[in-house]
């Protein structure tokens, strides 16, 4: 029988000088009338510019005199001709405009305060973190520019063919863990963590639990290498203990948990007792639900911007109850997209690999420390900095917080 598994799919030269743009800082609409003037040596770019604005009406703004003499206006293009046959003008350069090319700190990212692990070592350079986590879900974009994929832990339970992500969700999913701390993009809570690509959920973001059975095999296979894996997805389904062989999919979790890979897995999405839902209920594993944040700072007061919701709260959306371990950022989680690109969204599949993350920093610190000394030592450096009274349950999660990791 096939289950539908939420995954979160919720979201003209001249005499005496030039007049042409440079590759690099080409004209634009919105600078159409701007120019940059520089001046030969020995000329004065206060008088210059001065005699400029009042024989061919230009508008100057900057005057330059150290690194280089000259002035910016704004003029027409025929004021820009005559000044360019002016024998004192060196270049007359259209405006263009720049952009930043640095990569954005994600607000999920902030509110863990990734940036202050010492492992994590958030700079803009790549140093990756020497951890493996494996992404149960529906593939990774194998060549996204922002993540270390390893490629050669490639497997797909689910259409036969290649781990890549036809969906998203998984190369979203990735980009939390581990998004590489560069220049561009986002970063991720374990900056170049190699993520591995378990695809188990189809284009659509459904699969089978015989198809997750596989994901959890192949990732227990390989329990000597991955420390962690990351399951943002789930169905129906209760709680019940290992080795009462009712659950094969439990049972897949239990030996893989045994074998000394840490789970992270999605609280779920129905605003419902996660009491419900597999493998959310599970006791081995780490359970995740999500919290509103909009702003990356606790204290609340920050704007609504993908969905409505308010911030520092209880995610609306999200499952709770007892089985529920810790809280992570879900709600406009910004992250890696399929075919190289990035996109926004929410879910408590957002907020589980922010955990999912830390749990690889704390790996990397504690190499022997079992899933469940994982867990513990999660929830213990959590804190309760949110408006802990919104959460449904009356009996709130700590929130992830991977500081001194």
């Amino acid at each position: 029988m096939r289950k539908t598994l939420f995954a979160a799919l919720f979201a003209g030269a001249v005499a005496a000088a030039t007049i042409a743009p440079t590759a690099a800082v080409a004209a634009t609409p919105d600078r159409a009338d701007a120019y940059i003037v520089m001046l030969k040596s020995g000329a004065s770019a206060q008088s210059v510019a001065a005699e400029h604005a009042n024989a061919h009406s230009a508008a100057v703004r900057h005057v330059y005199q150290n690194a280089i003499r000259g002035y910016s206006a704004r003029m027409s293009a025929t004021a820009a001709a005559r000044i360019a046959k002016d024998a004192r003008v060196l270049l007359v350069q259209p405006d263009g405009v720049v952009n930043i090319a640095a990569q954005t700190v994600p607000t999920g990212i902030d509110r863990v305060d990734a940036e202050l692990s010492p492992t994590a070592d958030i700079d803009g350079v790549d140093e990756r973190v020497d951890v493996d986590v494996a992404v149960i879900d529906t593939g990774i974009d194998l060549k996204h520019p922002d993540l270390n994929v390893y490629t050669a832990g490639a497997r797909n339970c689910s259409t036969g063919n290649s781990a890549n992500d036809g969906n998203g969700h998984g190369t979203h999913v990735a980009g939390t863990i581990g998004a590489l701390d560069n220049s561009i993009g986002v970063v991720g809570v374990a900056p170049g963590a190699r993520v591995w690509p378990v695809r188990v959920l189809n284009n659509a973001g459904s699969g089978s639990f015989a198809d997750v059975i596989c994901g959890i095999d192949w990732v227990t296979a390989h329990a000597s290498e991955i420390e962690v894996a990351n399951m943002s997805l789930g169905g129906g389904g209760s709680d019940n203990a290992c080795g009462s062989n009712v659950d094969a999919m439990h049972e897949a979790i239990c030996a893989s948990v045994a074998a000394g890979v840490t789970y992270a897995v999605a609280a779920g999405n129905s605003a419902a007792d996660a009491a419900n839902h597999t493998p959310a209920a599970y006791d081995e594993v780490i359970t995740v639900s999500a919290l509103a944040d909009f702003n990356g700072a606790p204290g609340g007061g920050g704007a609504a911007t993908c969905r409505a919701d308010v911030d520092d709260t209880f995610a609306d959306f999200s499952n709770f109850g007892a089985d529920v371990d810790l809280i992570a950022p879900g709600v406009c989680i910004l992250s890696t997209w399929k075919k190289g690109a990035y996109n926004t969204i929410s879910g408590t599949s957002m907020a589980t690999p922010h955990v999912a993350g830390g749990a690889a920093l704390y790996k990397v610190g504690n190499p022997g420390a079992s899933p469940a000394q994982v867990k513990s030592a999660l929830q213990a450096a959590g804190n309760l900095n949110w408006s802990t009274g919104t959460d449904p349950d009356g009996n709130p999660e700590r929130l992830l917080n991977v500081a001194g990791f």
